[in-house]
Parts: structure tokens; sequence; C-alpha cells
């Protein structure tokens, strides 16, 4: 049982029973082809490996993140470390959880007597402005003090929709006049977030593409604001990645983490008609650790992501 944000109790499910729920359809689909390789009793072998291929570019792990694996089944393989479905599976899993680990090698930067401060990027349409509501939900539902900023000034819907979630998840928000200075809502954002000695100061920015330098140089200088206040800030700056785009949306995202300092991924909309293997896929290709989950469009549908439990979920 679990205290809520507004004080009942409930049960809450695991993660892991809330992904096996996210990624049913890529699990039943990996789990079914993976067996047929093997239905008639086959020895594990290159042909299989093969086989295997076109099962792990359908569930989305895209065509790099595929020869990565299977060149590292096939050494196995070789060596007769790979004998029967089980052994794949179990070697598949640990390829899976090692890509996931590389890209999770960057600990969000942490600091004493300071609001955190988490800038929130993406291109319009991908939830952007729904997951900076989400993600004050989960820090609230810990305990901790947000605000959040409504920078995404150059649509005057975004300024409404974060202020419709700071009242359902009890956060303030601090904003302008539409068309407005996206620093100058940070600045007044941090300082009052220092006055009042708040956790967390979640940044809404303007949706954006990498092609767009007006929009590149405002974030520029919305970080230069943050460090006049906190010198180590953003201490995290979140891509927010639609997960039914698959591999299509991966180039776009690449050259947008190189312009724009992103330090890890909030992948949304991975339930329905989203293919779970992109998550590997972005954290090979991207290099980058997947932060956060959305699994649902319900306040608490945003989950903090766990590389074990997820891989568990595509195969169990």
């Amino acid at each position: 049982m679990i205290q809520t944000l507004f004080g009942s109790t409930e049960e809450k499910p695991s993660f892991l029973e809330r992904m096996k729920q996210a990624v049913t359809r890529t699990r039943e689909s990996l789990n079914e082809r993976i067996d047929e390789l093997a239905s008639i009793g086959k020895e594990i072998d290159r042909d299989t490996l093969d086989d295997l291929e076109a099962t792990l570019i359908s569930a989305d792990l895209g065509t790099a993140t595929t020869g990565t694996i299977l060149e590292a089944l096939r050494n196995k393989v070789d060596r007769r470390q790979i004998g029967n479905i089980d052994e794949l599976k179990r070697v598949l899993k640990a390829e899976l959880q090692k890509i996931l680990d590389l890209a999770d090698q960057q600990p969000v930067r942490k600091v004493d007597g300071e609001p955190e401060v988490i800038l929130v990027v993406g291109v319009n349409g991908t939830g952007k402005t729904t997951s900076t509501g989400k993600l004050a939900y989960a820090l609230r539902s810990q305990g901790k003090s947000v605000l959040l900023a409504a920078a995404d000034t150059f649509r005057a819907a975004a300024i409404e929709q974060l202020e419709i979630w700071g009242d359902r998840t009890g956060v303030e928000v601090i904003k302008n006049k539409p068309g407005g200075d996206p620093s100058a809502v940070l600045f007044d954002a941090l300082q009052a977030a220092k006055a009042r000695g708040i956790d967390y100061v979640i940044v809404d920015t303007a949706g954006r593409l990498h092609t767009k330098s007006n929009l590149m140089t405002e974030l520029e200088k919305m970080r230069r604001t943050a460090q006049r206040f906190i010198p180590s800030a953003p201490h995290e700056t979140l891509l927010v990645m639609d997960a039914t785009t698959g591999q299509n949306g991966l180039q776009q995202a690449r050259l947008f983490t190189q312009s724009a300092g992103v330090t890890g991924i909030v992948l949304t909309k991975l339930d329905g008609t989203a293919k779970g293997g992109v998550v590997v896929a972005i954290s090979k290709e991207l290099g980058l650790p997947v932060r956060y989950v959305g699994v649902g469009e319900k306040v608490g549908d945003l989950l903090p992501f766990n590389s074990k439990d997820f891989v568990e979920s595509l195969f169990n």
C-alpha cells in the first residue's frame, strides 16, 4: 500500500507489472517467433540467427542494433555456447541488458542546497508538455517540492495546458504572456525556487526542431540564465520522444541531441501500437539513457525506467 499525492491509499503495481502490460503485443510476438525458430527441435545455428534477424527488426530494434546483437549471438553459437531455445533467450536478454546498461552510465547530476533544474525539450506532438506535468506529479509523489516554468511561450495553448497540469498536481506554474521571453520566465521561476527552497524546477521549453536555429539559440540563452543562479544547471535535459514513431524518429532525435545537449530520454506512448524494442534502439543509437516511459494517459502513467525489469517484460 502507498500514500498517494492526494492522501488516499492504493495498491501500486510494480514497474515490471506495468511494463508487461504495456509491451504485451511485443512480448507475445517476440516469444512466438523465437519459439518457432526451434519448433522442430533443430539445433541453434547461424541459419537460426538469420531467421531471428527479421524478428528483432520487426520488434523495432532497428538494423544497427539488431546487427550488434546478432554478431554477439553468432560468436556464442560458433563456440557452441547456445544449444537450445532457452539458452538463446537467456543470451539475447543479456545482450539487450548490456546495451541498456552502457547507455545508463550517465548519472543525473545532483546538487546540494539548490533547486535541480530539468529542461524538457522535444518536437511538438510528442507529448512534451504532458510529460512535463506528469514528471511534476512523479516528483511530488516522492515528497519533493516542484515549480513548473511555462517557457513554451511560442504556443499559447502550451501555457494553458501546463496550467491545467499544475492544477491537477498541486504545483505552481510560473508563466508570462504568450510570445514573451522564455528566459524571463525561467529567471522568475529560479528566483522563486531559490527563495522558497524548492527541490525541482521543471522547464517546459518551446517545441523545436534541430533545424530551427532561432529556437536552439533561445535554448542556449535559457542555459546561461539558469547558470546565473546555479552554475551547475541545468542538471538534466530530457528529450521527449514518441515511441509510436519508432525508427522514423531516431534520425531526428540523433541530430536533436547533438544540438540541445540532451542527457536523457522520456519515451511516451509506450503502449498500444508501440513496439518495445525501440527502447533498446534508442539506447544503442543515441547512447543516452531512457529516464522515464509513458504507458498511458493518466497522471501517474509516467514511470521511472528500470532496464532490468524492462528486459524481463519482453520475455516473461
